[in-house]
């Protein structure tokens, strides 16, 4: 299946330092223009989060902020309201500064990660209730179909990437979710009622359009493409051997594998580094090295919020010129 994204592109994952949108939106624009992304600014305060960006988008189902954490409710409340005021102005500052892009990334919360911090008016998480667990993958996926019409509104003629961010999917799965007491964990959730979750949040966007990203260790990968993801995207410094097979199967099947590369917070950068470690995995994989640039993008390995500014932008032209070297390779 044919991807919007470019050949030798990289992206990031979404979170940036920083608490001013149409700045980081310049930014993103200018060092990452084969695949920009809408930030996520969670240094702004409550609510600007990943959770709180994704309890903004849902759809008939309110939730308030507790002492013990997001809760479902039975009407909304003043920090949901600060939750929907951070993306609307986020989604303001990109209307300004997007005029015209031919592509654009957008990030949320997936339904496994979301039911495993939301919980239920009886402390419980939300995934040890499966009614509620179904009607909260519903709310996320009518609220992601809502939210892409309202950009492809807001930026006519661009084409618009959905990347579900799972961090806890490999806990969901294995039942190693803590409850709220902390005394005990909640049980895994079956990976038929997963797959479904994921593949109806999904269907917000367009086949070959499905990004499926999981900062973790014991990736899902046949879940994830069971799931209608087009592309996988991991932490390459996490990748074993045993994962080799699994990432094989899934390039066969035609997604694309996104690694991140760089660390999520400041450290050495090397592009020569970089593009050896690529190398070296695809050689593993086994596939020809002219396909490659095809079907790797680069990203960070995690999101960028904790790094220092100067340390972000290093990262992002890093990144940019070594997609862009592999690319010239073939």
């Amino acid at each position: 299946m044919t991807k919007p994204w470019p050949a030798g592109a990289a992206t990031g994952l979404g979170s940036l330092p920083g608490t001013d949108p149409a700045e980081a939106i310049r930014l993103v624009l200018g060092e990452q223009p084969e695949l920009p992304y809408l930030p996520q600014l969670p240094n702004r305060g409550f609510g600007a989060d990943m959770i709180g960006q994704a309890c903004a988008v849902l759809v008939d189902l309110p939730v308030d902020y507790q002492p013990h954490g997001w809760t479902l409710a039975s009407h909304p409340g003043r920090d949901l309201s600060r939750a929907r005021d951070h993306l609307l102005r986020d989604l303001d500052a990109l209307t300004e500064q997007a005029q015209g892009l031919p592509l654009l990334k957008v990030q949320l919360a997936g339904p496994l990660t979301l039911a495993a911090r939301l919980e239920l008016p009886n402390l419980h998480k939300v995934l040890t209730d499966q009614g509620a667990f179904h009607e909260l993958a519903e709310s996320l996926a009518e609220g992601t179909r809502q939210l892409l019409a309202d950009l492809a509104g807001r930026l006519p003629g661009t084409e618009l990437v959905l990347q579900l961010d799972e961090p806890a999917v490999s806990s969901v799965l294995a039942g190693q979710v803590p409850t709220p007491s902390g005394y005990g964990t909640v049980r895994s959730l079956p990976e038929p009622v997963a797959e479904a979750a994921l593949a109806g949040v999904l269907a917000a966007a367009p086949a070959g359009h499905r990004v499926l990203h999981c900062c973790g260790s014991d990736v899902p990968y046949r879940l994830f493409a069971a799931a209608g993801a087009d592309a996988v995207s991991v932490d390459a410094s996490l990748i074993t051997d045993a994962d080799l097979d699994a990432i094989g199967t899934v390039l066969d099947q035609g997604l694309g594998l996104w690694l991140g590369v760089v660390p999520g917070t400041d450290a050495a950068l090397s592009r020569a580094a970089i593009e050896q470690q690529v190398r070296g995995l695809w050689g593993k994989l086994g596939f020809a090295p002219a396909l490659l640039p095809e079907r790797v993008v680069l990203s960070p390995s995690c999101g960028l919020a904790g790094a220092s500014m100067p340390y972000v932008r290093k990262a992002m032209a890093t990144l940019r010129d070594a997609a862009r070297a592999l690319h010239e390779e073939v």
